[in-house]
């Protein structure tokens, strides 16, 4: 037990078997409780939390459009928690999606910006490969140091992050600026074959939605069903009994943090061939952050990543809504996201673990009795 200024306090111990149930229940509990904090926060700033509750988890379904701009969201956040997800799982901590995306999207554009004039089919698959090379590659400097001197995988991965995007600063600044861009910090926009194809008529939402649900289907196989995922698990959870089992626990850093990259990387390679359709300094908007609250809501699981992943994009949408209709700032989107988060971590350690309290104390003392 712990003590404190003379208060012995409870302790948590892990429960034999947690309510599925319960696991079910607990990011529906969770969004609950980040809503009613949150609409007393609202409440605290002067805005009435109702037009706010509306503005941001109502009007997104209100119309055809809006809630198209909920699926093309939801694309690139459910293929970077995907592979986050799976590295989680093993303990591996990828935090630096957010550079890994960038990557991916800089590699990818490297197509349509020294061969603008080029034309075909085979443009905007190539570019997806290259966004998935550009992931990788960047996931690999992290692996190879993670490997080799066992250093911090969250924290080399998320300065990698901050490297990328100087990376895409130089690039926007410098070689690749369009040179009838009117100065802005952005390349040429890309040609027709460029771009991804739309997926439904009359909006922005493209095949990369279709591709990210069929990541979500292979993650569930690799990890639920495959000798492959349970042995990436164990590397990663139990690296003593992984050795003693043949499992490499570098294996399963490499695989973890590849499989991460990938992901990301193909999703920057989508973002600016899909909506965006030119490498921006802005194309960087905190998905691969977002996408670890959309992985950890999930419960780390392919499919509860699908409707987690669905969710956030609400809240990015609903955000937008709620910052012009109720003059809510940018900040408080982002507390709300933060809340979610925190309110999930809170009740899901509730759902594995138990308190244990303190024996009481006799009454009578039994020392000194013979």
């Amino acid at each position: 037990m712990t003590t404190v200024l003379g208060l012995t306090l409870p302790r948590l111990v892990r429960r034999d078997h947690a309510s599925v149930s319960m696991m079910v229940i607990a990011p529906f509990a969770a969004l609950a409780l980040a809503a009613f904090c949150n609409l007393l926060l609202y409440a605290g700033l002067g805005i009435n939390p109702l037009i706010v509750f509306k503005a941001m988890l109502i009007d997104p379904f209100t119309s055809y459009f809006s809630f198209s701009e909920i699926l093309l969201k939801a694309g690139p956040l459910l293929l970077i928690a995907q592979g986050l997800a799976i590295g989680f799982r093993a303990k591996v901590f990828n935090i630096g999606a957010e550079g890994q995306f960038v990557l991916g999207a800089i590699f990818a554009s490297a197509i349509p910006v020294y061969a603008p004039q080029a034309s075909g089919l085979w443009i905007w698959p190539s570019m997806l490969v290259m966004g998935m090379f550009g992931g990788l590659l960047w996931a690999a400097i992290t692996a190879f140091w993670r490997a080799r001197l066992n250093a911090n995988e969250i924290l080399v991965s998320l300065m990698l992050s901050f490297v990328a995007i100087q990376i895409l600063n130089y690039l926007l600044l410098g070689p690749w600026k369009d040179p009838m861009g009117f100065n802005f910090p952005q390349s040429v926009m890309f040609q027709y074959d460029a771009l991804l194809p739309i997926l439904l008529p009359g909006t922005r939402v493209n095949v990369s939605l279709v591709l990210a649900l069929v990541l979500a289907g292979a993650a569930w196989l690799f990890t639920q069903r495959s000798f492959a995922g349970y042995r990436l698990e164990v590397g990663g959870l139990a690296p003593n009994a992984a050795r003693y089992a043949g499992f490499s626990q570098n294996r399963a850093v490499w695989l973890s943090l590849l499989i991460g990259g990938c992901a990301a990387g193909l999703a920057g390679a989508a973002e600016v061939a899909g909506p965006v359709g030119q490498l921006q300094r802005s194309i960087s908007t905190g998905y691969g952050y977002a996408a670890i609250i959309v992985a950890y809501l999930g419960g780390l699981h392919p499919i509860g990543i699908v409707f987690s992943a669905f969710l956030m994009a609400t809240l990015y949408i609903g955000g937008d809504n709620a910052m012009v209709s109720a003059g809510l700032p940018i900040a408080a989107v982002y507390v709300f996201q933060g809340s979610l988060l925190l309110a999930y971590l809170i009740l899901s350690t509730f759902v594995r673990n138990r308190l244990e309290w303190p024996d009481k104390a006799p009454a009578v003392s039994e020392v000194g009795r013979q």
